[in-house]
């Protein structure tokens, strides 16, 4: 019954948005000293009425763009000038839509905001690339976020009005240390509030969406949310357009939105904005571009279910737990994935101070069995800057692959905190004899030590072929990150090719709480797809110089040694001659 009664109430908002779709004034048209009126919410649902005069365009402010300056009046505007949440608001000459307001000057209170012209905007739903974020290891969402637009007009600055970027959930440490990232991006968090909201589905008695209306974008929902809120500019059937500059210009996109109510106007010095919340679900945002974001009512995003336990072994042990559904994007899952992770490791109040953490993961797929994420962490500080960032690579890998098979279904993480720093250092390597021929064994030890006295031992055997080349053998024992450092290599020289390539590479990764022992010759070789090729012929070395990487040693084989559950750090080597 609820989605019949859903249909009923998109369809009927789409003909009345239909019946109302006013005329549009092209830019050509504009001219200083025009008295124009806008439609936004200051209060509740009711759009209201404000007014300005046009002051002057702004020829090629960016790629082919510009922008109308105008000065705003009427309502709350002469007290709180330009608001945050305003952005998106239509714009009106005489019945025609001109644009929406976007732009205004920070640290202003006088209301003079830069209007984003509509043809600009209606350009947002053309099909545009998906933006991708630069792949590291450790990966870092934060680095990916685009800067905020600005304009220098004079002695002053221009920028798009920030976006509120609601988060309920978050511990107060999560939300610092993201805000510097977010606010260069041109998003303002703001803690609790808004983001506390649950969208509900819309009913026949739901309040229409107008131009004017306020919308909130929801990318998380549940024991963690996160919303940002914008105003409604054009409605042309079912297509919605808002915001009149960019979210962080992913490009094609899939965003859940919903209706917002305005629970009150804050003015402030630094900027004013709207408190708000979000009401029932509409529709989805399909693209994010420079000049708009743009969206259909009625159209259901496809989210991803996230599950994060975390167990904290302190003094007074505890356990939380956390439930919640994020939008799938390739820019903001990551994002939004280590901002909770962040948070959930925040809450147990072992952000500081020597501690440790195990990180025990699953990446659900849809057609392929489920990715493991495996690891164990040690730190004086920034634990969880560690593990957010570790969880959130596996995952932008798997989004941004470009392969149609791989399709996320759903991420399970467990945590388990500690406050001792179990962390043990490689002393020292020796092996159990110098010399060695074909067909014999070699013995590698390993001595580590930790704190409070701890020593351990790691030991592991070595069977040189029969067959292997007369020379030096040289044995390494290391630890994960320095072991992954050949994957990571590969990986961004020469990407996988297929599905099963980037499992194996994310499956392959190792993990830190053992030892590795490496067995190499000092040839050169190839890494082909992931494999390597050693001391090849000189026309095929040309061949492979075109399409793979050329590494200065010859891996000849890589041991697991056996696991703790500490982190095993350092890495040392030890020769033994292969005689004749």
């Amino acid at each position: 019954m609820v989605n019949v009664l859903h249909r009923i109430a998109l369809a009927l908002l789409a003909f009345v948005a239909a019946a109302q779709t006013p005329p549009l004034l092209p830019l050509k048209d504009v001219r200083a000293g025009m008295k124009i009126t806008g439609r936004t919410v200051f209060s509740g649902s009711r759009v209201e009425e404000f007014q300005g005069e046009i002051l002057g365009v702004l020829e090629n402010s960016g790629p082919k763009q510009s922008i109308i300056l105008a000065r705003l009046s009427g309502g709350p505007l002469d007290k709180t000038g330009v608001m945050q949440g305003m952005s998106g608001s239509p714009v009106y000459y005489q019945g025609r839509l001109m644009g929406a307001v976007a732009l205004s000057f920070p640290f202003s209170k006088d209301p003079v905001a830069g209007i984003r012209p509509i043809e600009e905007m209606l350009q947002a739903a053309a099909a545009s690339p998906r933006r991708s974020a630069a792949l590291s290891f450790p990966y870092d969402a934060t680095e990916s976020l685009p800067k905020r637009q600005e304009l220098d007009v004079g002695p002053a600055r221009l920028a798009e009005i920030a976006t509120p970027f609601w988060l309920s959930g978050f511990t107060r440490g999560a939300v610092e240390f993201f805000a510097p990232a977010l606010r260069t991006a041109g998003l303002e968090p703001v803690q609790g509030v808004s983001g506390g909201g649950r969208p509900v589905e819309p009913t026949s008695a739901s309040q229409k969406l107008e131009p004017g209306s306020m919308i909130s974008v929801q990318l998380v929902s549940g024991d963690m949310s996160v919303g940002a809120d914008g105003t409604v500019t054009h409605i042309d059937g079912r297509n919605v357009y808002a915001f009149g500059h960019r979210f962080l210009s992913v490009g094609d996109t899939d965003l859940p939105f919903a209706r917002a109510e305005v629970i009150t106007l804050l003015a402030s010095q630094n900027s004013s904005f709207k408190i708000s919340t979000p009401k029932e679900w509409l529709g989805s945002i399909t693209s994010d571009r420079s000049t708009a974001i743009s969206g259909q009512l009625g159209r259901k995003a496809v989210m991803l279910p996230l599950t994060i336990r975390v167990r904290s072994r302190g003094v007074a042990p505890r356990e939380w737990s956390y439930q919640m559904n994020m939008v799938q994007d390739r820019l903001f899952t990551p994002l939004l994935l280590q901002m909770a992770v962040f948070s959930a490791i925040d809450a147990t109040e072992r952000t500081a101070g020597a501690g440790s953490i195990s990180l025990r993961g699953r990446m659900l797929m849809d057609g392929a069995p489920p990715v493991r994420i495996d690891n164990i962490y040690a730190s004086e500080l920034g634990a969880p800057q560690q593990v957010s960032a570790a969880v959130a690579a596996p995952v932008v890998a798997i989004l941004q692959s470009g392969f149609d098979a791989l399709k996320l279904r759903g991420l399970e993480i467990e945590l388990d905190v500690s406050p001792e720093k179990k962390q043990l250092q490689l002393d020292n390597v020796w092996a159990s004899r110098r010399e060695v021929r074909p067909g014999e064994t070699v013995e590698i030890m390993a001595a580590y030590s930790g704190d409070h006295g701890t020593e351990v031992t790691r030991t592991v055997s070595y069977a040189v072929p029969n067959g292997a080349p007369a020379g030096a053998l040289f044995f390494t024992v290391t630890d994960g990150p320095s072991s992954n450092l050949a994957e990571y290599r590969q990986f961004l020289l020469t990407p996988p090719r297929s599905a099963p390539q980037l499992l194996s590479f994310l499956s392959g990764l190792h993990p830190s709480d053992r030892p590795y022992l490496r067995v190499w010759r000092q040839s050169a070789s190839w890494q082909v797809q992931g494999e390597n090729l050693p001391s090849p012929p000189p026309s095929m070395s040309l061949t492979l110089g075109r399409t793979a990487a050329q590494q200065p040693t010859t891996r000849v084989a890589e041991i697991e040694m056996a696991r703790g559950d500490s982190v095993f750090a350092g890495s040392k080597t030890v020769q033994v001659d292969v005689k004749e």
